[in-house]
């Protein structure tokens, strides 16, 4: 089987088992969980055999003629390079992982058939987003996702809370998705063609017209696609589904399109100096606003949603730069400790007795109960804050690298500004990382809140897939030497000084929490455990018993942490209450779009009702009184008739000798 057959089978096996899942899964539930696992088990395999057949070597690209338009034709198109090739291999192993997982996290959900079948959809169109050599498909792809995170975070639909979230990742990722749109015309029509590889040629010989126009419309699906300021608000409220969906969509899928994009299409970016700066800016808030909330967040799923925003900020940071070699990198890197952080996590929340327990200020007495999620979400927290030897440190380092050389104007084209706003605010990222990757750990590990009962083992499926993610988390970034040749051929090894103060940064970081944690241990003996302070507009207690009614999660009606012993409530201070809402970009939100536009829904309807309806119920009275009136004289009375016919003739007798002797006269 040649290497492009075997890649045309990578998203279609999935693709294949989404279409069987949801075909046989009420019929036939014995096939569900065979259909959910084989397509995307033999789709992750075939990954790794499309890799190692393409390796470092020049890029395969194939393609036929899909339809005729007329004008701009679309392709059947494959392109596969080494970086394309790392990341399916990637999405296809957390995608088994987060199937795996789910045979045993959802075991006794009534709805697993359709989840099931909707990962393994959502699997397909990241893979073809992956391997297609042609926009339009990728296209395709890219909204397929869209709908299937719909459908995935609103899971646990009798929620309140699930519904809301569903709803906003489906609105706000769609808001970028229109200058995407347009942006994608834009560079074809300059272009002349949607296929990637005649892009990148017209990019080298010139041929773009309006490039910082054509990078900055894409910027915007790219915003929404990888939830970066100023569109990153609807993943931390994403965590409203069921966590193996949160370790897909942060890990592998939905979140990495946006970066693979930029990185595909690096070239489009780079001949404009202001993207460059634009998404440089836009990287720098985006990770230090995410890192400042997740330390005041208090569900464990909203620190690691937060934390991811902020390591999407890295990935971009690096493209800023122009090295997309550090960039894709951090995503593989990223993409095996977070999806063991998040699956981690879902073991931490089923151990605490029910999904409303993710409030790390209520835990306690966890570390004991489940050995296998503390060691090794013990170490994906150590790659979260890039401590060496783990793989985090190695990628983290890779773009604080590339950032330093673009500060000392050594990058081909990338404005000096551009590589310090990428270093800077990496540096403080990295610390604040460290903080919260520090304070996670101990809030939830060796927390001070009531132990909660003993529910049994964990399913043995839930505890090897964390051992399976343990290996990459711990080795991958050894094999940094080794990636040069799959990406642009620049180095990946770290440099001394950003390697060292990056290190120090990063421990000076953990030391802040563990002395905050010891200086507010006093106050904790003092406080009531677990108060939690509930969003405005939650209803307390109505969210935590639907979610026990129903095993769903709860999130929303934790706004931040609620201990005043958190270590986090003692370095942020004042600061703390701003971040635990993100910084009120939702009210923000409300106040420019929401409410003018419930306003206006509201102005219309009062114009439908009382001004058109009026005018459409005046044109039907008139007719009914006068049907009235002409009913009324219909009596049935010969003698009424007659007497009528007689009134009217002498009615027209007089009128006709009146006109006649006004006539005469």
């Amino acid at each position: 089987m040649t290497l492009t057959t075997t890649a045309f089978l990578v998203p279609l096996l999935p693709f294949l088992g989404a279409a069987a899942g949801l075909l046989l899964g009420r019929r036939a539930p014995g096939f569900v969980r065979p259909l959910a696992v084989l397509p995307t088990l033999a789709a992750a395999v075939l990954t790794v055999v499309v890799a190692f057949g393409q390796g470092g070597g020049p890029a395969t690209d194939v393609a036929t003629r899909l339809t005729p338009t007329g004008s701009v034709p679309v392709d059947l198109a494959l392109h596969i390079d080494g970086f394309a090739a790392l990341i399916a291999v990637l999405v296809g192993v957390v995608a088994t992982c987060v199937q795996i997982y789910s045979t045993g996290y959802l075991r006794d959900d009534p709805r697993y058939p359709s989840y099931a079948a909707l990962v393994s959809l959502f699997t397909a169109a990241m893979l073809l987003v992956v391997y297609t050599g042609d926009l339009m498909l990728l296209l395709v792809g890219w909204e397929v996702m869209g709908i299937c995170s719909y459908f995935l975070v609103g899971h646990y639909w009798e929620t309140e809370t699930a519904r809301a979230a569903s709803l906003k990742a489906f609105l706000v990722t769609k808001l970028g998705d229109v200058p995407f749109l347009f942006g994608i015309f834009a560079l074809a029509a300059d272009a002349g063609t949607f296929r990637i590889t005649g892009i990148l040629g017209a990019v080298t010989s010139g041929g773009l017209d309006h490039p910082t126009l054509i990078a900055l419309l894409l910027l915007g699906g790219v915003a929404g696609k990888s939830a970066q300021f100023p569109l990153h608000t609807w993943l931390p409220d994403a965590m409203a589904g069921p966590t193996p969906v949160s370790a897909l969509i942060h890990a592998a899928t939905m979140v990495a399109a946006g970066v693979y994009v930029v990185a595909r299409l690096l070239p489009v970016f780079a001949a404009s100096a202001v993207a460059l700066a634009v998404l440089a800016v836009l990287a720098a808030i985006t990770m230090i606003g995410s890192a400042l909330a997740a330390l005041a967040q208090d569900d464990i799923k909203r620190v690691l949603a937060y934390s991811t925003v902020g390591q999407l900020g890295y990935m971009l940071g690096a493209l800023a730069v122009g090295d997309r070699g550090a960039a894709v990198f951090h995503l593989l890197t990223h993409g095996a400790f977070k999806a063991l952080l998040f699956l981690g996590a879902g073991v931490i929340i089923h151990a605490a007795g029910t999904n409303s327990l993710a409030a790390m200020s209520r835990m306690g007495g966890l570390a004991r109960r489940i050995p296998d999620a503390y060691w090794t979400v013990t170490v994906a927290l150590l790659a979260l804050a890039a401590i060496p030897p783990f793989a985090g440190f190695f990628s983290k380092e890779a773009v604080l690298g590339a950032a330093e050389h673009a500060a000392h104007g050594a990058a081909h084209g990338v404005p000096g500004a551009v590589g310090w706003t990428v270093l800077l605010s990496g540096l403080l990222t990295a610390l604040l990382t460290a903080a919260y990757a520090a304070r996670l750990w101990l809030l939830a590990f060796k927390g001070r809140g009531a132990e909660a009962p003993d529910h049994g083992p964990q399913p043995v499926v839930m505890n090897g897939v964390l051992w399976v993610l343990f290996v990459p988390t711990v080795a991958l970034g050894l094999t940094a030497p080794l990636l040069p040749d799959w990406f642009d051929g620049r180095s990946l090894a770290p440099t001394l000084t950003t390697s060292v103060l990056g290190t120090v940064i990063a421990l000076a970081g953990v030391l802040l929490i563990y002395v905050a944690w010891r200086h507010t241990a006093g106050l904790a003996a003092r406080t009531p455990i677990g108060a939690v302070i509930t969003a405005p507009d939650a209803a307390p207690g109505l969210a935590e018993e639907t979610a026990l009614a129903t095993h769903a999660p709860v999130y929303g009606s934790v706004s931040g942490a609620a201990d005043p012993a958190d270590p986090g409530r003692l370095l942020l201070g004042p600061l703390h209450r701003h971040a635990a809402v993100g910084f009120h970009l939702d009210a923000v939100y409300s106040a420019l779009f929401v409410r003018p536009v419930r306003a206006a829904a509201s102005l219309v309807r009062f114009l439908d009702r009382e001004v058109v309806d009026t005018y459409v119920r005046g044109a039907g009275t008139a007719p009914r009184l006068l049907g009235a009136a002409v009913r009324r004289a219909q009596t049935g009375n010969v003698q009424t008739y007659l007497g009528a016919l007689l009134a009217g003739s002498l009615v027209l007798a007089i009128a006709a000798v009146l006109v006649a002797t006004g006539t005469g006269a």
